[in-house]
């Protein structure tokens, strides 16, 4: 089975990254999305969501990390998929699967899937401005209204020369609401050829197993899960114990040191709360600390509690 580190915007930065594979269980992950409007990124912008450009393309433990771009102009999309493969990107992924409000309203994400057609040709045109081996990769919802398109889309996105699919199991509207639909990532596996790669409520290894028998994909994408749990890939790849509050205390300042290191340090109190909304999921200590810190805004003083309540 492979698994997918999954692009979330304003969570999974480039520490997160490097905290969430470190110990190498995953295929590959997925920068947060970097919006192509009417222009080409300059190369720091492009360092910037993607720090890894600057150590082969890799985090430390040496797993790739694709390029993700969302936009709706197949032309912007093509030149800043080039320039990233001329950067040393791993690999391009395409968003059209963000439910934001903005960037909907903006024309990006999934409100293109009520247009395979455009779908189609921005995959396209993407991946015939890059060299062949390189992964084109793909991100959709169901649909953005309902379920309708989903198969069109799919089969849009198959025949442009996507790589793979991955396909979370909602449509825009369901937002993130249970259940997500594994039936349906099943029924447009049936009728594609193109690999797919589920997404969708997987937060355990139990979660895995069963989703890939539902959907019979051999390819899984988690990102939730893997905020919540850690090490939940491995924990799925190698039967992994779960990683115990101590253990998870030393990530949460791991990743405040990773963010000192960058510099700006403004809102990493409250990329450090946000993380603890998922990690209560599996610690009952983390809604604990969310209640002692909810209110600091140094960062001193956030790592300071932990060291002295935690470990």
């Amino acid at each position: 089975m492979k698994i997918v580190l999954a692009p979330m915007e304003g969570v999974i930065d480039f520490a997160m990254r490097e905290i969430l594979t470190f110990d190498g269980s995953y295929s590959y992950g997925l920068t947060e999305f970097m919006r192509v409007n009417d222009h080409l990124h300059s190369k720091s912008q492009f360092t910037r969501y993607a720090p890894e450009l600057l150590t082969n393309g890799k985090t430390q433990s040496g797993t790739p990390i694709y390029i993700q771009l969302l936009g709706q102009d197949k032309n912007w999309m093509a030149e800043n998929a080039f320039r990233a493969w001329e950067m040393g990107a791993l690999g391009i992924d395409l968003n059209f699967g963000c439910p934001a409000k903005t960037v909907n309203n903006h024309g990006g994400g999934a409100i293109l899937l009520k247009e395979p057609s455009v779908v189609h040709g921005i995959v396209k045109q993407v991946r015939n401005a890059v060299p062949s081996e390189l992964p084109v990769t793909v991100k959709m919802r169901l649909g953005f209204e309902d379920k309708t398109l989903a198969i069109e889309n799919a089969k849009a996105i198959e025949e442009a020369g996507a790589t793979s699919l991955a396909i979370h199991a909602r449509t825009k509207l369901e937002g993130y609401k249970p259940p997500a639909h594994w039936d349906w990532i099943a029924k447009i596996k049936n009728q594609t050829t193109i690999p797919i790669v589920a997404n969708g409520d997987i937060w355990s290894k139990q979660d895995a197993v069963n989703c890939i028998k539902k959907t019979s994909c051999e390819s899984i994408m988690i990102g939730r899960g893997a905020l919540s749990l850690p090490n939940l890939a491995n924990t799925i790849t190698a039967n992994a114990k779960p990683y115990n509050w101590h253990r998870t205390c030393h990530l949460i300042l791991q990743y405040a040191e990773y963010r000192r290191d960058q510099g700006n340090q403004n809102f990493v109190p409250n990329r450090i709360k946000q993380w603890l909304f998922y990690l209560k999921r599996q610690y009952l200590e983390a809604g604990d600390l969310f209640d002692v810190i909810k209110k600091l805004r140094d960062l001193n003083d956030i790592t300071y509690i932990i060291k002295k309540n935690y470990l």
